[in-house]
């Protein structure tokens, strides 16, 4: 309970739910200004939501998307808690909870009505339109949560389900939850719009990789020079980042050189770049784009500690 308590009272704690709350607005937005009005249904908790809602408010049981959000979460929460134990977090919890509240505060800011004109349907008026805002404006919500480790919740939970009762693979799993939401669809909405929430559900996935390989790009550079003791300084010592060496042989020339691998921002490639210039370093210098790192590799430089 210390250790909590102690947790709660770090920036860390702060600075992650200020992240989370922002991603959690902006995926809120989205739902509400191009999901609701439109009546598209993609492969989400939000478009079950929708098809819920719309389905309650034809038998006379006006009830509110937002509303059947958080009711859905807090069942699939509880299912969770179940059948997966504590693994979906308690960052899955917030963001999950809180997607309901704030589509509400959505609402009261600015109504989407506001926003269609006369004789519309919809925020662009045209549900191809309102698709493509949709998923890029959530893809850079998830992109924020999933840097920080968190999740929107809600599908990623039910897919978890799937993947540990039935074996599926998690990304399958996604796919398999995301495409029944999809065909729910068929109870409020033609086959076109079913068609096109099929099609804006794998468009998701892909915005979503885009973004994520843009967030997360790192060069990883390869340079061969007879000044590698003096890069290896620069990379080490200036720009504090780690670097691997390897003895090297040209197969032109047979001569035996050292070859220096490190992974680098872009801006400390930038900086290398520089530095080799500035000092008319002679070097052949490899480098390509790496989107994934795994292990003793931190995105913020080491602090040097003054003596």
């Amino acid at each position: 309970m210390n250790d909590i308590l102690k947790y709660l009272g770090t920036w860390k704690f702060w600075k992650e739910l200020i992240i989370m709350t922002l991603g959690m607005a902006i995926a809120a937005a989205a739902v509400y200004y191009f999901m609701v009005p439109s009546k598209l249904v993609l492969g989400s908790i939000s478009g079950l939501s929708i098809v819920v809602s719309n389905l309650l408010n034809m038998v006379g049981i006006p009830i509110k998307v937002s509303w059947v959000v958080t009711t859905i979460n807090a069942i699939l929460l509880i299912l969770a808690w179940i059948f997966i134990g504590k693994e979906f977090g308690a960052k899955t919890v917030y963001t999950a909870m809180i997607l309901g509240p704030l589509i509400d505060f959505w609402e009261k800011v600015y109504p989407y009505e506001n926003l269609i004109e006369a004789g519309q349907t919809s925020v662009m008026a045209d549900p191809l339109l309102d698709l493509i805002c949709f998923v890029l404006i959530v893809s850079i919500s998830q992109t924020i949560l999933f840097s920080i480790n968190a999740s929107t919740g809600g599908l990623d939970i039910l897919a978890k389900i799937v993947n540990k009762y039935l074996h599926f693979d998690i990304g399958v799993s996604v796919t398999v939850a995301g495409a029944i939401i999809c065909c729910t669809a068929f109870a409020i909405n033609p086959f076109r719009m079913v068609v096109i929430g099929l099609i804006g559900t794998w468009m998701n996935g892909l915005a979503l990789d885009y973004f994520m390989a843009s967030v997360n790009k790192r060069k990883r550079i390869c340079i061969v020079s007879d000044r590698s003791e003096e890069l290896r300084s620069y990379i080490v010592d200036t720009l504090e980042r780690g670097c691997t060496l390897y003895d090297v042989r040209g197969g032109h020339t047979g001569e035996s050189h050292v070859e220096i691998q490190a992974l680098l921002t872009q801006d400390e490639f930038a900086s290398v770049m520089d530095y080799v210039k500035k000092n008319d370093i002679h070097a052949f210098i490899t480098a390509g784009n790496v989107s994934e790192i795994y292990g003793m590799w931190n995105k913020s430089k080491h602090k040097k500690v003054e003596k």
